[in-house]
């Protein structure tokens, strides 16, 4: 088969630009069935291998053998290739260097964390979404909800308020004719948003921090502690008070018609121990008695027997089994299996 250029004879391979030889590689490539993603290239070399195809027609054996050869013998030649830009070097060492280091360079150099603005946002969970949507216009929450999956734009308006997202929900009926362009605009000047908070070094607040690790003390240094922060900051000792969740907070926090999961999710001879314990302690008493009072009867006469059974409970050995039980709480929270009931300021 030969070669020809529009309005030209057959053409050997050493008058081939390097586009062309590209393009008869590529082609060659697609012709045997591999599949080719050439997206991270420069959209204007994608642009120019595209219309560099579209100006070849027919390619004879020796022209084609000569350019795989040439593109054999180079690849052949090369010991390790680099991305090219900070862009592709901070791809390629993402997980390397710390994130400050990452972000440092990414202020330095005035570049987004990722090339695909929109791939980055849609990552984010609703509630780290929702600041960056109500801080803009009705009409640019409309094009980020647009661009964002079903299921995570569903997500974002069920924290909003109610008139507040039927107007982004009316909105988005009017972005028909937003162009692509000025969606890449907003796409990047949210991600500029982003990359220009300053990185955090902790998850959570201070209050989650400090209520977390609370939960999971035993009840003595519990108490010293916020004995201490009512001292120190009455304010922030409350907060953290909510943010605890105890076996005693079991009935303010749990809806008793959850109790049956609850009961099922934790293994049935620490439940006996850690009731057993609560009722022989006044201040878990009333938690131990919500258990009991929100099942059967008849379940909750059997459980009594064996708690009757086992006798007094060490005091460390009902604290552990207590504790096993709010970690079964917490976990089916996590799971979103039961939700734990708002406590009251």
């Amino acid at each position: 088969m030969e070669m020809t250029l529009p309005g030209a004879g057959p053409v050997a391979a050493s008058r081939l630009t390097r586009r062309q030889k590209a393009a008869i590689i590529v082609r060659l490539l697609r012709s045997e069935g591999i599949e080719l993603s050439l997206a991270d290239m420069p959209e204007t070399l994608q642009v120019d291998l595209t219309r560099e195809m579209g100006g070849l027609k027919l390619v004879d054996r020796a022209t084609l053998k000569a350019v795989v050869e040439e593109f054999v013998a180079e690849l052949d030649g090369i010991g390790l290739s680099f991305p090219g830009g900070l862009s592709g070097a901070l791809a390629l060492m993402d997980g390397t260097i710390s994130a400050a280091a990452a972000e440092r360079l990414r202020v330095q150099a005035g570049i987004g964390a990722v090339t695909d603005a929109w791939e980055r946002l849609s990552q984010l969970d609703g509630a780290r979404l929702l600041p960056l949507i109500e801080g803009e216009s009705v009409e640019i929450g409309a094009v980020i909800l647009s661009k964002l999956k079903v299921s995570k734009a569903a997500e974002v308006l069920g924290l909003m308020p109610g008139e507040k997202a039927r107007r982004l929900a009316y909105s988005m009926g009017q972005t028909g004719s937003v162009s692509p362009q000025t969606v890449d605009r907003i796409g990047q000047a949210l991600v500029g948003q982003l990359d220009a908070e300053a990185p955090k070094a902790f998850e959570g607040g201070p209050v989650e921090r400090v209520g977390a690790i609370l939960n999971f003390s035993p009840a003595a240094t519990r108490d010293d502690v916020l004995e201490g922060l009512d001292q120190e900051d009455q304010d922030f000792a409350n907060e953290v008070r909510k943010a605890i969740f105890t076996f005693i907070n079991i009935p303010q926090r749990i809806d008793p018609r959850d109790v049956p999961k609850v009961t099922r999710e934790v293994d049935g001879a620490m439940l006996i121990k850690a009731l057993a314990a609560a009722l022989q302690s006044e201040k878990e008493k009333k938690a131990a008695e919500f258990i009991l009072g929100s099942m059967s009867q008849r379940l909750a006469q059997q459980m009594r027997d064996e708690m009757e059974a086992l006798g007094t409970i060490k005091p460390k050995e009902g604290e552990e089994a207590m504790s096993a039980v709010v970690t079964a709480i917490r976990e089916m929270e996590a799971n979103g299996e039961i939700m734990l009931v708002a406590e009251d300021e």
